[in-house]
């Protein structure tokens, strides 16, 4: 399976600011791009920090003086790389309570900007397209088996599995490869077995 990386999702080219960018010119970029926060990059395009909707808000009701992206900004900034898995850049925003994450090289360079609602893209896949990742990805190239052995019924999301595999122990992994196909909601379990492996052996009489 091939999971989804913040490269696959992110926006490129993103809309960054200089340090002495000024504090109107940010609002008009925020407001003409529609984005919520902006990284502020230094001279070799290196993101420094994030300006966002709320440090404009906090400098209007805060009476500072503050005018400019450095003065602005929250720093360092929270970067993320283009090889991250989708989950781990959503955990970061989760654990750092942001909406968007500066995407940089290996030279450190910013080269775009994923957001949570690029994010939530991966759960506006085709049902059609998360069910044939489960029947031609996990269910034949990794568990060997057989798509006609079992039924797999994706609606909105929510995958329902249904069949009879041979041993007791192919059942959790299944299940829990389909919970890591991008754009699974939800996996409902109805499948049966025929040979319980993980009963205890009898012992010789």
């Amino acid at each position: 399976m091939r999971h989804r990386r913040v490269a696959d999702l992110m926006t490129p080219a993103a809309v960054s600011v200089q340090r002495g960018t000024a504090f109107k010119e940010i609002a008009r970029l925020l407001d003409e791009y529609g984005i919520t926060a902006v990284p502020v990059v230094d001279d070799e395009e290196r993101p420094v920090g994030v300006v966002s909707e709320a440090d404009l808000l906090r400098r209007q009701t805060s009476r500072t003086t503050a005018s400019t992206a450095e003065a602005l900004m929250s720093s360092p900034a929270i970067v993320a790389e283009p090889q991250w898995s989708v989950v781990r850049a959503a955990r970061v925003m989760e654990e750092k309570r942001i909406k968007r994450l500066p995407v940089v090289d290996a030279a450190g360079r910013l080269t775009g900007v994923v957001s949570r609602s690029d994010l939530l893209r991966l759960f506006l896949r085709r049902d059609r397209a998360i069910q044939e990742e489960i029947l031609e990805d996990v269910l034949t190239q990794t568990l060997g088996l057989s798509p006609s052995a079992l039924t797999v019924d994706v609606t909105d999301g929510r995958v329902t599995l249904s069949g009879t595999v041979e041993r007791r122990t192919v059942l959790p992994v299944f299940v829990r490869l389909c919970e890591s196909v991008d754009g699974v909601v939800e996996v409902i379990d109805r499948l049966s077995y025929r040979l319980d492996d993980t009963a205890p052996a009898e012992a010789p009489d």
